[in-house]
C-alpha cells in the first residue's frame, strides 16, 4: 500500500512525525510527503524535520507568500502532478490549512482515497479560512479520522451518517507527540525568564486587524509587568506589528525568534500558563497542564472550555488582562481527564488505513 502524506504547516510536521512512527512499525506500506512549502521559514519548517527525525520529504513544492487562491491553486496543481506519478492507494491530510484543502481537492479529483486526520472540528466561524477548509475537506474525505467525541458529534449532526464515509474517533495525535516527546525537550538557546508565560499571535483574524492586534499587545505588555511573557515571534505578526507602528525598543515582553518544536515542548512544560490564538497550542498546554487563555472569539476546541482548562478571550484588553491574573492564581484543574484519547492514535490511524 502506497500512502501520499501532504503536509505544510508547523503543527502537520508534528501529526506527521506521529504517524510515520507507526507507518515505520507497520509492513507493507510505503510513504511518500510532500511539502507544499506553506511554512518556509528554516526555523519554521526544516528544523522540524530534523528534530522529530520524519524523513525528508520526497517532494517540496515551495509554495509561499502568496493570497489563499493563488497559494491553494498552485498547491492543487503541484500535488495533482505528484499523484499521477506516484499513483498512491491513499491522500493523508491533517488539520485545517491551504495545504489540506488542496491535497484532498487534487486527491479526489483523481479518485484517489482521502484520509483526514482531525476530522469534525467546528469553530462555526465560516469567515475564518480554517474553517471553510476542514468543513470541505471533510465533505469529501473517505475516512474522517476525528480526535473527540465532540467532533464526531459535529460529523453526525451534519449527516455525515447517510454520506458514503467512515467516522472513526481515534483520539488526537498532538496527545501522542506530546507524550513521546515530552522526554526530548530541549531550552531554548536564548535566556527565558523565570516564572514566565508562554504567548503566541499568528492567526489573521488578529494580525490582520489592527485594532484587535493593538489591543491583545495592549493586553500582553500590562501582563508582562507582572508576569514575564515570552512570545516566539512569527514573521508574520513581527510585520504586521511593524507596519502599526509597534514600539519593540520600549516593550516588556520577551520576544524571541521562532521555536522548534522540541523548544516548544521546553516552554510549555516550564511555563505559568499559555497565551495563544493558535488552535494546537490550546491543546498542547492541556497535554502540559498549563491553563490556557485563548485570544479569539470562539475555538474548535470545546471540551477545553467546557471543563475550564481554556478561557476565551477574544481581543479584550481588559478580559485577557483579568483572566491572566485568574490563572496566575493556580486554579484547581484535573489535567487527569483523557479528553483526547490515550496516546495511541497513530497506530489506530494506520491500523484503519491498512
Amino acid at each position: 500500500m502506497k500512502i501520499v502524506t501532504v503536509i505544510g504547516a508547523r503543527p502537520q510536521f508534528i501529526k506527521a512525525a506521529v504517524v510515520n512512527r507507526a507507518i515505520a512499525q507497520t509492513n507493507g506500506i510505503e510513504e511518500v510527503i510532500v511539502h507544499t512549502g506553506q511554512h518556509f521559514d528554516t526555523n519554521m519548517s526544516d528544523v522540524f524535520f530534523e528534530e522529530m527525525a520524519i524523513p525528508k520529504p520526497q517532494y517540496n513544492l515551495n509554495i509561499n507568500g502568496l493570497g489563499h487562491g493563488a497559494m491553494t491553486g498552485q498547491m492543487l496543481e503541484k500535488i495533482e502532478e505528484v499523484l499521477i506519478k506516484e499513483k498512491p492507494d491513499w491522500v493523508l491530510v491533517y488539520g485545517d490549512t491551504n495545504s489540506t484543502i488542496a491535497g484532498a481537492l487534487a486527491a479526489k479529483k483523481l479518485h484517489i482515497k482521502v484520509a483526514h486526520v482531525e476530522a469534525g472540528l467546528r469553530s462555526f466561524n465560516i469567515d475564518m479560512p480554517e474553517e471553510i477548509n476542514r468543513i470541505l475537506t471533510d465533505r469529501i474525505s473517505d475516512i474522517l479520522f476525528c480526535p473527540t467525541t465532540t467532533a464526531v458529534n459535529n460529523l453526525k449532526k451534519e449527516g455525515y451518517e447517510n454520506i458514503d464515509c467512515q467516522i472513526k474517533e481515534t483520539g488526537d495525535v498532538m496527545q501522542d507527540a506530546a507524550l513521546f516527546y515530552a522526554e526530548k525537550a530541549k531550552k531554548p538557546t536564548v535566556e527565558i525568564p523565570n516564572a514566565f508565560a508562554l504567548c503566541t499571535v499568528h492567526r489573521a483574524e488578529n494580525t490582520d486587524n489592527p485594532t484587535r492586534l493593538r489591543n491583545i499587545f495592549s493586553a500582553l505588555e500590562a501582563i508582562s509587568k507582572k508576569t514575564p511573557v515570552v512570545l516566539p515571534l512569527h514573521p508574520r505578526t513581527k510585520a504586521k506589528l511593524t507596519a502599526i507602528g509597534y514600539d519593540f525598543e520600549n516593550s516588556a515582553i520577551h520576544f524571541i525568534s521562532p521555536v522548534g518544536y522540541l523548544e516548544m515542548v521546553w516552554l510549555l512544560s516550564n511555563c505559568k500558563f499559555v497565551l495563544t490564538d493558535s488552535g494546537g497550542l490550546q491543546k498542547e498546554a492541556y497535554f502540559f497542564s498549563k491553563p490556557c487563555i485563548t485570544m479569539r472569539d470562539e475555538t474548535e476546541w470545546v471540551e477545553l472550555v467546557e471543563n475550564g482548562f481554556n478561557k476565551l478571550a477574544g481581543a479584550d484588553t481588559e478580559r485577557i488582562i483579568e483572566l491572566a491574573q485568574q490563572v496566575s492564581n493556580n486554579l484547581n484543574l484535573d489535567f487527569t481527564l483523557r479528553l483526547y484519547g490515550n496516546g495511541d492514535a497513530g497506530e489506530m490511524i494506520i491500523k484503519c488505513l491498512k
